[in-house]
């Protein structure tokens, strides 16, 4: 009897611990995702970029080379699968490339692809490599120098992006050309359009050179106003004192005419 008792106390104790375990809050499964990686380019290509312009009609940029990467080359691939036609634009590149921009500056409907390369010498330069692409042609661009203005301060370090259809490029202006100099927190920013195939440059900002001589073109005049107030002025305070001193003169001789008339009248008497 007792070893029945011992039993079910045993297999009460044993339902209980069941009980209590499935009672225990469940853990959540972890899900591990699993990293995306960065397609890797395979020597002797450097750079790799698509572009799709419109569908079926894409442009791979890639640059490669051995050996040195100050130097290499590029291709534009241009595939139009829609009448599987396949094209290949190549050149040399100086610098490598940094970013592949793509617009229609000139709203003729006809792509332009612009490469920017970064290289050094004494600075930071960049080169931009610019195509626009027609059916099965592509049309080489002359890309614009910085003009000796433009380039007054410029140490590199350009930024590039497209905005409203056109090329905006800025950089910041030192207080010199040389190795000593020192940036003077001001920017330089570019707009760049292209029409009849050639690029249109504007200056959107007013650099450290041109602020200054504004502000000596607007002191002047100010200046220039005030000293002239301060005559106009001084002129009406002399012409007052005239107006009044002319009257106390009036005054006076009309007080000394009636004072002769007045002793002519005593004598008569």
């Amino acid at each position: 009897m007792k070893t029945r008792y011992r039993y079910n106390l045993w297999w009460l104790a044993a339902i209980a611990m069941l009980s209590a375990c499935s009672n225990e809050p469940k853990k959540p499964a972890t899900v591990t995702v699993p990293a995306i990686k960065k397609p890797v380019i395979m020597d002797p290509f450097r750079y790799h970029k698509l572009i799709e312009v419109s569908p079926g009609q894409d442009y791979d940029i890639l640059s490669w080379g051995r050996g040195s990467t100050k130097t290499g080359a590029f291709m534009i691939l241009h595939s139009d699968s829609a009448a599987a036609k396949y094209t290949t634009t190549t050149g040399d590149l100086d610098g490598s490339i940094v970013d592949v921009y793509n617009s229609d500056m000139d709203l003729d409907g006809n792509p332009e692809i612009l490469i920017q390369t970064k290289g050094k010498d004494t600075i930071n330069y960049t080169n931009i490599y610019a195509f626009e692409f027609g059916g099965e042609k592509a049309r080489k661009l002359d890309f614009p120098k910085l003009t000796k203005a433009q380039k007054k301060g410029y140490r590199g370090d350009d930024n590039l992006y497209i905005k409203d259809g056109a090329l905006i490029r800025e950089f910041p202006i030192y207080d010199g050309n040389s190795a000593a100099a020192k940036p003077t927190g001001a920017k330089r920013q570019l707009q760049y359009g292209l029409r009849n195939n050639e690029f249109t440059v504007k200056q959107l900002s007013k650099d450290s050179a041109s602020v200054v001589k504004d502000k000596a073109t607007v002191t002047v005049p100010v200046k220039k106003a005030k000293a002239e107030e301060k005559h106009i002025t001084s002129k009406k305070s002399k012409n007052h004192t005239k107006a009044k001193k002319h009257i106390r003169e009036k005054r006076r001789a009309h007080e000394k005419k009636l004072k002769k008339k007045h002793r002519r009248h005593r004598s008569d008497d």
